[in-house]
């Protein structure tokens, strides 16, 4: 008998190159496959792109997913997922037909070589936070001690961030 899906986890879907709205659909598709089940989405948001402006705007996409996998397992299943799509590391913060960030795995904080949660930039990025605030305004952040939705009202970032109507 299966053991029951017990981790909550909150992933950003992120992509600037391609047919977007697709990347995020087979995205969540394998997700749903390999990490998971989803069972929550935020709308679709077009975000100037960060760090990096000169490239495509991005759609990103906050997905809540209830798991049964290890954080180092999440993070290989969605490494994985990212190569499958022709995901090429060239470029920090360069254009990408697909990216998947662990935001948040439960109310753990982890910091290892290879992965840190929750993402230690989240709440100085608002397209992380205005999808991540309509689906879990409450959520608080397990180091800053705040909800999502103060987070974002202290958000100092100016870049724009738009909820599509798709």
């Amino acid at each position: 008998m299966q053991q029951p899906l017990n981790k909550r986890v909150f992933l950003l879907l992120g992509t600037n190159l391609g047919d977007r709205h697709t990347n995020l659909l087979v995205a969540k598709q394998q997700l749903e496959i390999t990490a998971g089940k989803i069972i929550c989405e935020s709308g679709i948001y077009q975000t100037a792109a960060w760090g990096k402006t000169d490239q495509p705007e991005f759609f990103n996409q906050v997905t809540e997913v209830l798991t049964e996998r290890t954080p180092h397992e999440l993070l290989e299943a969605v490494l994985t997922i990212e190569k499958q799509m022709g995901r090429q590391r060239e470029i920090k913060w360069g254009p990408r037909l697909i990216d998947i960030d662990i935001l948040f795995y439960d109310d753990i904080v982890i910091k290892t070589e290879k992965l840190e949660v929750p993402h230690p930039a989240l709440h100085k990025r608002r397209f992380t936070l205005a999808p991540m605030a309509e689906i879990a305004p409450d959520f608080v952040h397990p180091i800053l001690r705040k909800p999502i939705s103060v987070l974002l009202s202290e958000c100092e970032d100016p870049l724009s961030v738009e909820r599509l109507q798709l």
